[in-house]
């Protein structure tokens, strides 16, 4: 889907001028070699999501034809809307929220059972290992994580009935937000604290991001900062400089290369609900 790959390449960029510019942590070395690194992950995984993307187009055509999916059941029109201004188009709209909002909270349980359940750990902590936050940080997943999600998300097309256009308006919004919350660049507290109220910013993600597990298993939104408060993972901690990024295990030099990780699933590990807290 081009639109969200287009957005998502300036909102990359942009993020890349600004951490060198007004970082948040200071004296982070070879960022070129991080950057590279993340983003050959990057490539893999835009090299399975691209083999896939038929499974995907696919659900979502067999959903509009058939009818099939909450959105679809729901299916506002401006015939409900009568008396208010513009009812077409309000509907649209409606519509284009409450789909973004339930792919969002699916993204919500997806990332959360990703630390809960063991398997599936495995191939989250790559994303984790990571211990210097950036804004390539976003794009470190392991491949098997990306095919696990992408078999996936062709029943929560079905289910919830979302279409292309609603799809790629999340998927925009989704790059824009997560390159923006793993980011290295300073961010006034006041513009955090207000943007904190509706998305998540960077002082919530770097918590995530912390080597403490209680840390590690708070935070789990994409965009939306409200599923956490709502699902009781919310946390936050004032002296954002003194957290350390990382799982704990498997954070050495050592294991940063694209080899490495792409074995480290097969590495005996724990999730972070199993690490002393």
């Amino acid at each position: 889907m081009i639109p969200d790959l287009i957005i998502g390449l300036i909102m990359l960029t942009a993020l890349l001028v600004l951490e060198g510019t007004m970082p948040f942590y200071l004296g982070r070395e070879q960022r070129l070699r991080h950057g590279l690194r993340n983003g050959s992950l990057a490539v893999l995984n835009g090299a399975i999501g691209a083999l896939l993307a038929p499974l995907l187009m696919g659900a979502m055509a067999f959903a509009e034809q058939q009818g099939i999916g909450l959105l679809h059941w729901l299916s506002l029109d401006g015939s409900m809307l009568d008396g208010w201004p513009f009812p077409d188009l309000l509907a649209t709209l409606l519509t284009l929220v409450l789909a973004v909002l339930l792919f969002d909270l699916w993204m919500y349980a997806w990332h959360r059972a990703n630390h809960e359940i063991p398997f599936l750990w495995r191939f989250h902590q790559v994303h984790h290992t990571d211990p210097a936050m950036d804004a390539t940080t976003a794009l470190r997943f392991h491949p098997g994580e990306l095919l696990i999600s992408s078999l996936l998300n062709p029943l929560v097309i079905l289910a919830l009935g979302i279409g292309l256009t609603q799809l790629i308006l999340y998927k925009s919004v989704m790059l824009t937000i997560i390159l923006f919350h793993h980011s290295n660049v300073r961010v006034p507290s006041r513009w955090d604290a207000r943007l904190r109220w509706l998305i998540v910013p960077p002082s919530m993600h770097r918590v995530h991001h912390s080597t403490i597990p209680r840390e590690t298993n708070s935070n789990y939104g994409t965009v939306f900062s409200f599923w956490d408060r709502l699902f009781g993972s919310f946390r936050l901690r004032p002296d954002l400089q003194q957290i350390v990024f990382g799982t704990g295990h498997h954070d050495e030099p050592a294991w940063q290369t694209l080899p490495r990780l792409l074995r480290l699933p097969l590495a005996p590990t724990r999730t972070p609900t199993q690490y002393r807290q």
